[in-house]
């Protein structure tokens, strides 16, 4: 047991009256014990589920990413960085599990684009269970989870897209994955995931959100960082990066040190003709087949979804000048193989560093 671990328990774990926030330095020890295993399992449980209930702060939060910095993986900045930012996608590890997504469409648009994009993850865990990114790259041909860290970092140098794999990458933070099973919710660490950058530069981070008092933690939390010039955040579908299309978009760009420095935007898909249904998720087999179908152009009813997070997400990152280019450009990608080569491009290098 560790007593330094009791204490910071026993200061947020307290109750309303007398339970205490812990200051940037607590929260990064009680994190770095928690992945370096020097806190017991009891403990471990206890300290997630208090957290829970208390609710992170913002500078809770920054410790957190502090200790997720000093021990998990760090990809190194790169010569093309100079020219469009390194754009890391924050999605929920747990998945999606009643929606069909599209992010692995949007990151490659981006990376044809020549916006160096980075995904992180793990396999298929609590508490929704739904399909991972992982997954959902390996059905379509593409499996980042052999791949050591060194050759993760080529993989972006040379093709703009690559996946940080928790199990590979991150173990320490991996082993942590069981206790969401037995706490029955979502800790605190589910938050953080959204908002960490496995980047030792700095990023350009778009990360999912379902509550607005996470986007305004995260815009806080930011603040603490300094490698991280701007935020977006989307409250897309499950808490992902993924417009929808039954709903006005609500995005925030926020620039820490800019005046001003938050720019809401609200996107209505009527009034640029992508107005429809969400697409359910069926099943993963049902997931592959659209999404190979989107992949080689054809026009199914996820085609749009694709058109319409591929194009807003081409403007948002400056590559078109106004949002209705970046529809026909994402449009031309997806109809014109483009996107069918940069898949093909990202599979064959994976294919040759692992040779």
């Amino acid at each position: 047991m560790s007593n330094e671990f009791r204490e910071l328990l026993k200061k947020i774990g307290s109750g309303a009256h007398t339970g205490k926030d812990l200051n940037r330095t607590e929260a990064k020890e009680a994190m770095r014990m928690m992945l370096q295993s020097e806190a017991t399992p009891a403990q471990i449980g206890a300290y997630m589920i208090a957290h829970r209930i208390k609710r992170p702060t913002a500078e809770e939060l920054a410790g957190m990413l502090d200790a997720y910095h000093e021990i998990g993986p760090q990809l190194q900045p790169f010569t093309s960085e100079s020219v469009h930012p390194v754009t890391v996608l924050g999605t929920p590890y747990d998945g999606r599990s009643r929606t069909a997504p599209v992010t692995p469409i949007t990151a490659l648009i981006l990376a044809i684009a020549g916006v160096p994009i980075i995904m992180h993850g793990g396999d298929c865990m609590p508490t929704k269970y739904g399909i991972p990114m992982i997954e959902i790259w390996q059905k379509l041909g593409v499996d980042f989870t052999k791949l050591s860290l060194a050759q993760t970092q080529q993989l972006l140098a040379k093709t703009n897209l690559t996946f940080v794999y928790l199990p590979q990458h991150f173990p320490e933070a991996n082993n942590l994955v069981p206790y969401r099973e037995q706490i029955g919710k979502r800790p605190p660490i589910a938050t953080l995931e959204l908002i960490w950058s496995p980047y030792a530069g700095k990023v350009r981070l778009i990360t999912g959100f379902v509550h607005p008092p996470t986007e305004e933690r995260f815009c806080k939390t930011v603040q603490f960082r300094d490698n991280i010039p701007e935020l977006i955040t989307i409250k897309g579908l499950e808490g992902s990066c993924d417009l929808a299309r039954s709903r006005t978009g609500i995005i925030g760009v926020y620039k820490p040190g800019k005046e001003p420095n938050f720019e809401r935007i609200l996107l209505n898909p009527h009034e640029y003709d992508f107005a429809g249904k969400d697409v359910a998720l069926e099943s993963a087999n049902q997931l592959q087949q659209d999404l190979e179908k989107i992949i080689q152009g054809k026009p199914i009813e996820l085609m749009q979804d694709a058109i319409w997070n591929g194009g807003f997400y081409l403007w948002v990152c400056g590559i078109c000048d106004d949002i209705n280019t970046g529809f026909a450009q994402a449009e031309a990608m997806l109809t014109k193989g483009k996107v069918t080569a940069k898949l093909q491009e990202i599979s064959q290098t994976i294919d040759e560093l692992l040779s």
